[in-house]
């Protein structure tokens, strides 16, 4: 059986086994508060910042949900179909795992979003799923793009997944931080080697150009216009309908 805490066992293998409380303990008793920011940077100012390909943060992982009950109860819910909400919690340690990948250590990653979530083609059937991704768009700022998609994991070990099989595709953006300062720090830029990654990059940059205008007017700098105002009106008397 393999057991989980909520997320697959195989995506946290990388992460240092100690109880984030124990952790905790341990830096108060050396006079430090990790939730509070230091003047101090953690993260070397002359770190290696050479650029670096898509594929070398590639990581992909199996979900052997057909061949583990235990582990498909973990998954499913009460009418039978698997939770995407856990699907989602296991693709977010996926996104650190890749993000580690390109970062390396003395940085703290975090998620920043979820978008461009498209489900391609709905699960019918219970299976293996496999869960793949790579950073697909980073400039040498903060910040980076990770490509993801969950498919049915094919039968060969190591074979190529058929366009029909993948079920779902999403972008998570992930922000890196100084351990201490908790303030953004440089990473690795991508370099682009094909046209398949060139689309990628360029997908990625659409994306965050979008994201920056969006912010300009966000609620934090403006209220809402009239169609936006006559939008939320109606959203709130739809969830109305669930009281």
């Amino acid at each position: 059986m393999l057991q989980t805490d909520g997320v697959f066992k195989e995506l946290t293998e990388m992460r240092v086994r100690t109880p984030w409380v124990e952790a905790l303990k341990k830096k108060q008793e050396e006079g430090i508060d990790p939730t509070e920011k230091s003047e101090i940077a953690a993260t070397p100012s002359d770190r290696d910042l050479t650029p670096k390909r898509m594929a070398d943060s590639y990581h992909r992982v199996v979900i052997p949900l057909a061949q583990d009950p235990w582990l498909l109860d973990n998954y499913l819910n009460a009418s039978g179909h698997i939770r995407l909400g856990t699907i989602f919690m296991d693709l977010d340690a996926l996104s650190g795992v890749i993000a580690y990948k390109h970062t390396g250590e003395s940085v703290t990653t975090v998620t920043a979003a979820v978008d461009r979530i498209t489900i391609n083609h709905p699960l019918k059937e219970l299976c293996d799923l496999e869960l793949s991704g790579q950073v697909t768009f980073a400039t040498g700022r903060s910040s980076m793009e990770i490509s993801i998609q969950v498919a049915k994991a094919p039968k060969k070990g190591g074979a190529p997944v058929h366009k029909e099989d993948v079920l779902m595709t999403c972008a998570f953006t992930m922000v890196s931080l100084d351990p201490n300062t908790k303030k953004p720090v440089a990473i690795s830029p991508v370099k682009i080697e094909t046209e398949e990654e060139k689309r990628l990059f360029t997908l990625g940059e659409k994306n965050y150009n979008t994201k920056k205008d969006r912010a300009k007017t966000g609620l934090r700098k403006q209220t809402p216009n009239d169609e936006e105002s006559d939008l939320i009106h109606a959203m709130w008397l739809r969830q109305l309908e669930y009281h």
